[in-house]
C-alpha cells in the first residue's frame, strides 16, 4: 500500500509580500498550512531582516523554480552610513565606524562602477555552500569563512533618496547578487563604513508588489476558503517562455514523457523566440512550454523538429 499523501493536491504560485523577522523557510510553511498543500517551496530566498516578494510555489509549480530563480529582482534599500556590521545589516555586530558621510554626488559616481557585469564577494554569512555547511552556520560558529568571487549582474542602480545619516537605493539585478555585499562595497569604494538598515524586495519575474498579498490577508482569506483568489496559475512563473500549443493527442504522450514531432513553421516560428538561456547550470536556450487548452502540459527542449518534455505537470 502506498504512502498517503499529507495535503491537498494544490498547484500555483503564491505572491507573498513577507513581513520583517519572517524567515523564508517559515513563510513557505506558513502559506503551505493556509493551502493545506502537499508540497511548497520557494524562489529566492529573503532574509529575516527584509520584507517584500517571495514567490512561493505550491504544488506542481514547484518544477518550474528552477526557471524563476534565474529572473532579474528589483530592491530598494537604504544603507546607514557611519557604522559596518559583521552581518553588513542592522542584526550583526559593529566592526568599525567612521565619521564620514558621503556626498549625493560621489554616492552616484561610485554606484556607476557596480552597474554591469561584476565580480562579487558573497557575504560570510549568506547561503552559500563551503563543503556541505551553509556559510552563515560556519561564521556564527566562529569559524573562518573562505568565500570565492563570482560574476553576478547589476542591470540598474540608482540614488532615491539621500540625507546625511542614510541613503536611498533602486536597484535591478539577476541572480545570485547580494545586496549586503554591495553595501559593503560601495560604502569601501567611498571611505566610509555602512550598512544595511532595510531593504525591500519589489519584483521577482514577472510578479510584483503592488500583486502581492501579506501573510495575514491570505490567512483571512484562508478562514473564508478563499484563498485560492490568491493563486496564480503554474505557467505564470514562465512568461518568457516559447509556448507550444498542442492538441490532446499529443499532451496525452508529453504526459507519459514521449517526445513529439513538430511541424516545419511551428520550428519556425519557436526558434525565433529562443535565446541564451541557462537554468540550474544547464543549456536551456531551446526551451519551451507545451500548452493545451489553457494548461501547462510540460516544459522540454526543442531539437531536430522534437519537442522533448524534461518536466510533465499533472494538472
Amino acid at each position: 500500500m502506498g504512502r498517503r499523501k499529507k495535503g491537498e493536491d494544490v498547484s500555483g504560485w503564491v505572491v507573498l509580500d513577507k513581513s520583517e523577522e519572517m524567515t523564508s523557510t517559515d513563510a513557505v510553511a506558513a502559506v503551505r498550512r493556509v493551502f493545506n498543500a502537499n508540497k511548497a517551496g520557494h524562489a529566492g530566498t529573503l532574509d529575516p531582516l527584509a520584507s517584500g516578494i517571495l514567490p512561493i510555489a505550491l504544488g506542481e509549480a514547484t518544477k518550474t523554480v528552477p526557471f524563476l530563480m534565474e529572473a532579474d529582482k528589483t530592491y530598494d534599500f537604504s544603507i546607514r552610513w557611519g557604522v559596518s556590521t559583521a552581518t553588513q545589516d542592522r542584526e550583526g555586530a559593529v566592526i568599525a565606524t567612521s565619521d564620514v558621510r558621503p556626498r549625493d554626488a560621489d554616492i552616484r559616481a561610485a554606484l556607476e562602477r557596480f552597474v554591469g557585469e561584476i565580480d562579487q564577494m558573497p557575504p560570510a554569512y549568506s547561503a552559500v555552500k563551503i563543503a556541505g555547511e551553509r556559510a552563515y552556520d560556519l561564521a556564527r560558529a566562529g569559524e573562518s569563512v573562505a568565500l570565492e568571487p563570482r560574476r553576478v549582474v547589476v542591470h540598474e542602480a540608482a540614488l532615491t533618496e539621500a540625507g546625511p545619516e542614510e541613503a536611498v537605493i533602486r536597484l535591478r539585478s539577476g541572480k545570485g547578487f547580494y545586496v549586503r555585499a554591495l553595501a559593503r562595497d560601495l560604502a569601501a569604494a567611498l571611505g566610509a563604513e555602512g550598512h544595511v538598515s532595510r531593504l525591500r524586495r519589489l519584483a521577482v519575474g514577472p510578479f510584483r508588489a503592488d500583486d502581492a498579498v501579506t501573510l495575514d490577508a491570505l490567512r483571512d482569506l484562508g478562514h473564508k476558503d478563499a484563498a485560492s483568489e490568491r493563486l496564480k496559475p503554474v505557467e505564470t512563473a514562465l512568461d518568457d517562455i516559447p509556448a507550444l500549443a498542442v492538441n490532446g493527442e499529443d499532451a496525452f504522450k508529453l504526459r507519459q514523457g514521449r517526445p513529439i514531432v513538430l511541424l516545419p513553421h511551428v520550428m519556425e516560428t519557436l526558434r525565433a523566440s529562443f535565446r541564451p538561456r541557462t537554468i540550474a547550470g544547464q543549456d536551456a536556450s531551446r526551451a519551451a512550454l507545451a500548452m493545451c487548452e489553457g494548461k501547462a502540459v510540460a516544459l522540454g527542449d526543442v531539437r531536430a523538429g522534437q519537442f522533448k518534455p524534461s518536466r510533465v505537470f499533472q494538472l
